[in-house]
Order: structure tokens, then sequence, then C-alpha cells
């Protein structure tokens, strides 16, 4: 049967149901003679009388019943199916796959997210510690966060986080027997803690920046990781110089656990953006996470 034909079966099964085509024509919409002549359309094609028309009632003949009774309960499965799939613009539901790194993890996406997925127990979040620029559409994520300057021009970004600041910063007893660096030049000649980047494989070169003078040093020293919260152990264990985070290093440089050293020549950061590949017409899953990280400022 011709799609278009569908149609026909739904009129006919309405008036099958309704036993009147008064009530089925105001149920679908449409005027009495064009239920009628839609039903009589149907019954030429099939050769066969589908219903029993008196002056006062309409009834299925046998033909009529036997197709009520096969094809009925499947248009209404039909039917509820596609009422639930629209309740699912009400109740959002469905993955949401990010990749992003620890500190953004930890200090944004964890905290403002852990509300929506209260409310919201069909959200699904996957989030992907990576500190790589990954490829999100060939790697199939939703969306990725980076720093501001980082975010390719061809993706949208959100905004989710205040601008901050690296700090560079060695426990006390790393400085004793030791000067402290009064330029960024002056950590060539101590022990750095490094990280590695590996979507390049190389290690990263710490950005500094004073009256608009930009400067970058590639650091050494014995050892290597890549992700902050090592190397936060690393520099509170004495081991050399970290560049990390401001908040991440300022309760313990409160403590006395760490000093700061370079401060003039650390210059705040774009802050963390969530970006995606368009402005497509987004999932409501989707919708809700971006809404529940989008930085606003106080």
């Amino acid at each position: 049967m011709a799609r278009e034909n569908l149609n026909d079966i739904v009129a006919f099964l309405a008036v099958a149901r309704e036993k009147s085509f008064t009530k089925s024509a105001a149920k679908l919409g449409v005027s009495q003679s064009a239920l009628s002549h839609t039903i009589r359309a149907l019954e030429t094609r099939l050769g066969l009388r589908l219903l029993t028309r008196t002056t006062r009632s309409v009834s299925p003949t046998e033909a009529g019943e036997r197709l009520l009774s096969a094809v009925g309960p499947h248009f209404a499965d039909i039917q509820a199916e596609l009422e639930a799939l629209g309740a699912l613009r009400s109740q959002p539901s469905g993955k949401v796959r990010i990749t992003a790194g620890l500190h953004s993890t930890e200090t944004i996406l964890w905290p403002k997210l852990q509300p929506l997925l209260r409310k919201h127990p069909a959200v699904q979040v996957e989030i992907i510690v990576d500190y790589g620029l990954t490829n999100i559409v060939a790697d199939r994520f939703d969306a990725g966060v980076r720093l501001g300057e980082q975010v390719a021009k061809d993706m949208v970004a959100v905004r989710i986080g205040p601008d901050f600041r690296f700090v560079v910063v060695a426990a006390p007893s790393y400085f004793k027997g030791r000067p402290e660096p009064k330029t960024p030049q002056d950590l060539t000649s101590h022990s750095c803690i490094n990280i590695r980047m590996p979507t390049y494989g190389g290690l990263y070169a710490w950005e500094f920046e004073r009256e608009g003078r930009e400067l970058n040093v590639r650091v050494d020293g014995q050892l290597v990781f890549n992700n902050s919260k090592q190397i936060l152990d690393a520099v509170l264990a004495g081991f050399g110089v970290a560049y990390l985070p401001e908040d991440t290093a300022a309760p313990h440089i409160a403590r006395g656990r760490l000093r700061q050293v370079l401060d003039c020549w650390c210059a705040p950061f774009p802050g963390y953006h969530l970006y995606f590949p368009s402005r497509r017409q987004a999932a409501p899953a989707f919708s809700l996470v971006i809404d529940a990280l989008r930085y606003r400022r106080k």
C-alpha cells in the first residue's frame, strides 16, 4: 500500500472505533463529507466493504472487523511511541560526552553539573579527562573545554569560567640554598616540573607576560607529568618549581607550604570555554548542560 494511503487507514480506524462519522470527523479535524469520501476510496481500492452504514449507526463489516483487530493495535503502539518521543522535549534524557582537562573538570564541570544531574536523572554526562587538543568531531564528543585562546575559530564557544592565572611556585625547602628566580629566564637554572602535552608529544612552554611583553620559557628538570595533580604532589614534596593554576596553588601558599615567585610576570588567561561544532538544533540534554555551565558574572 502506498505511504499516503496510511491516512486512509487512520480514518477508517477512527470511524470503526467511534461508530460515528460525526464524532470521527470532529476528532480528525475534517468534514464529514471528506471523511466519507476517504472511506469509500479505501473500500474501492480494497474491493471490500469495510463499514455498514445506516441512517442511525455505523458498524464494521466482517472485513472491517478483521482490519480493525489486525491493524488497530499497531497504530496504537505507533501513537504511544510518538507521544513518548514528544515527552523527551519536556523531560530531557540522553548522554552528553565532554572532553576536558583535570583542572576544568574539578573546578567547573563537576561543581556546576551536580545540580543538573540531580534534577534530571535521565540525563547522562560522560567526561573524559584529556590534556590533548582532541578532535571532538572525529572522536564523537558533543563538546570540549579549552582556554578561550585555544578554541578554533570555526567552533561555537561558550564561556564557562572567569579569567585566571597560572603561577610559579615551589616548596620553601626547595629554595634553601638556591636563589629565587627574578625573571622567567632564571628558571632555566632551576629544576622545574614539566607537563607533557599529548597532542604534540612536546613539553609545555611556560607562558609569561609583563607590560605587554610576552615570553615563553622552556624549562628542564627531573620530573615530567601529564596532569596537574601529580605536579602539585611533586612540588609540595620539594622536587622543584611548578607552573600551576592559581586556585590550585593558593591554599598551599596561604598555609606556607608553597612560595610564589615571578608574580608580576603571571598575567591572566582567558577563562575556560565549552566549544562545539555549530549552532544546529541541540538535543534538550545538551542545551541543559550548556546553560548549567555558562559563566555568569556576579
